[in-house]
């Protein structure tokens, strides 16, 4: 009787175990906004990172943070990856991944770290360029730090941010900027993804400012761990919402490992 006790502890603390261990991540609830093509899935994944979904299509940006955060979805049909550092380009979390048949969308210096079995997926945009693929559009916009320097973490021409149309909507995802003169001059975007987070990008004044410019119909902080912990999205959107009203200031929680 006591060895079958002993048994039965071990089986469940091994089940236990493996549950832990295949669990997904958590992540916040996915949003959905109407395109003239069906539905956009927004699916918060962590810091820089998010998944959509639209038109039959997957697409994962900036994919970071271990394989097991994005458990359960489908593999991406399109990556587009932002730069080279590692919260957005991560080998580690590319290899865990399903990611054989997708097409990598990245700016030169992220090709040039790529590891060599991606080559043949990659397709580089340069700053000002766009590629048309898979009924949509993916354009490469500026991004970099502050005043420019050439030791600045982030210098223009070496990263990507990107605006992706789809269906009608324009979806802008800024990568590691600051408040620069390109993000002020976007137009007619209906989804903003922006980052604010010191010392590496902008602090959240600046990242309310610049959205004030380019007034985005929908916009999501993202990317706003720093040094000094998390950024005062709260903030953020008061000081959108005090000014513009029309702003749909979003607010999801992009990082519930740790809460």
């Amino acid at each position: 009787m006591k060895s079958t006790l002993i048994l039965a502890a071990a089986l469940a603390a091994f089940t236990t175990s493996a549950q832990a261990q295949t669990a997904p991540a958590p992540r916040a609830a996915a949003d959905q906004i109407a395109t003239k093509k069906g539905p956009l899935m927004v699916q918060p994944i962590t810091h820089g990172s998010v998944v959509f979904t639209w038109n039959g299509k997957t697409i994962y940006v900036d994919p970071y943070g271990g394989a097991a955060a994005y458990a359960g979805l489908a593999a991406p049909d399109v990556i587009v990856i932002t730069d080279i550092h590692g919260d957005h380009l991560d080998p580690k979390t590319l290899a865990g991944l399903s990611v054989g048949k997708a097409l990598m969308i990245v700016p030169q210096a992220v090709a040039d770290k790529l590891p060599a079995e991606y080559k043949a997926q990659v397709r580089i945009l340069r700053n000002g360029q766009r590629l048309d693929t898979l009924g949509m559009q993916v354009s490469a916009i500026p991004m970099y730090n502050l005043p420019e320097a050439p030791d600045a973490m982030h210098t223009k021409g070496r990263g990507n941010g990107y605006v992706l149309s789809l269906g009608g909507k324009n979806v802008y995802l800024s990568g590691d900027t600051e408040d620069i003169a390109e993000m002020r001059a976007l137009k007619g975007i209906d989804v903003a993804f922006v980052c604010m987070n010191l010392p590496y990008t902008m602090d959240v004044q600046q990242a309310a400012q610049g959205v004030l410019a380019f007034k985005p119909g929908i916009v999501y902080p993202y990317h706003y761990r720093g040094q000094s912990g998390l950024s005062d999205v709260d903030g953020f959107k008061k000081t959108v919402n005090t000014a513009n009203k029309k702003i749909d200031v979003r607010l999801r929680n992009w990082y519930p490992a740790a809460q």
